[in-house]
């Protein structure tokens, strides 16, 4: 794979998926041509920001020879399965797909949320119970459960419940660090295999949340999402979920540039939900409750 211009880095998480490709990055056509005289490429992805007429020219004919031919948005949703975001709020076009639910797919999805609230708290009791041991164990001052406002579907408030997994006397940051700690040493492995989101199944029956949907963010960090990041609040054309396409792609964010990548993901979700999607998500979920192992 030839990638034209380096406007967008790809994230180390981003190349891990890409690693069947090989990747050259060029920045002109002569580069372009030497190459491809020694080394055949199947996709070159445009990926500068301005782009004069001659270089569109010269891919577009490439096409004609067997070469793909990409934008950098159309690469990223077709391979990575996310919506590009430009950085300068750019041509935004494809965002006019996203819509909320038909009458036809929210049934679907209240029917899997169900279904899977069921399964999951049969499963689930004894790990709750030793969950609800170890937090009291660990951090006595403090309650079991953690309660927060969250925005949920349409920009509407609820509280959102969760194990709790800081100690209740712990300075204020917004975001989660490496080695945070707040995180008492239980919690981290709650954290780490999503277990500290079972209690939002209590969410999910009230019609707060989906089983499957974007992450419900906190209220008071969503003023600066909306400023920073254009659309973000597309993502709330649908109810969050416990788990979802960002969550299972990308590891806990810790920056207003990891919230913008998940955004990627959540549009994508939104754009493209299907049945296959969502079992997909929860099969994914499960791998890495079970092997305990985080993005």
């Amino acid at each position: 794979m030839l990638v034209f211009g380096d406007n967008y880095k790809f994230t180390e998480y981003e190349l891990s998926r890409l690693k069947d490709l090989k990747i050259d990055y060029v920045f002109s056509i002569d580069e372009v041509e030497n190459i491809l005289k020694r080394d055949q490429k199947k996709i070159i992805v445009l990926n500068n920001k301005n782009t004069d007429k001659n270089v569109i020219e010269y891919f577009s004919n490439l096409n004609l020879k067997g070469v793909k031919f990409l934008t950098l948005s159309h690469f990223m949703e077709q391979y990575l399965h996310k919506l590009y975001i430009p950085y300068d709020g750019g041509d935004l076009e494809y965002l006019e797909d996203l819509k909320p639910f038909s009458k036809f797919q929210y049934i679907q999805k209240r029917i899997i949320d169900y279904f899977g609230v069921f399964w999951l708290f049969i499963f689930s009791i004894p790990v709750m119970f030793y969950s609800a041991y170890r937090i009291k164990k660990e951090s006595p001052n403090g309650g079991i459960f953690f309660w927060q406002k969250r925005v949920g579907k349409n920009g509407d408030e609820f509280n959102c419940v969760k194990f709790r997994s800081m100690h209740t006397d712990s300075y204020f940051d917004p975001y989660t660090r490496n080695g945070d700690s707040r995180i008492f040493k239980f919690a981290k492995k709650m954290r780490k295999s999503r277990l500290d989101e079972l209690p939002q199944m209590w969410n999910i029956l009230k019609g707060d949340m989906h089983l499957i949907g974007p992450r419900a963010e906190w209220n008071i960090l969503v003023p600066d999402y909306q400023k920073q990041l254009p659309f973000y609040n597309e993502r709330n054309l649908i109810k969050p979920g416990i788990t979802g396409h960002a969550q299972v792609n990308y590891p806990y964010g810790a920056n207003i540039e990891d919230t913008r990548q998940k955004l990627m993901y959540d549009l994508y979700y939104i754009k493209h939900w299907s049945l296959m999607l969502e079992l997909k998500i929860v099969w994914q979920t499960a791998l890495i409750v079970l092997k305990k192992k985080g993005v």
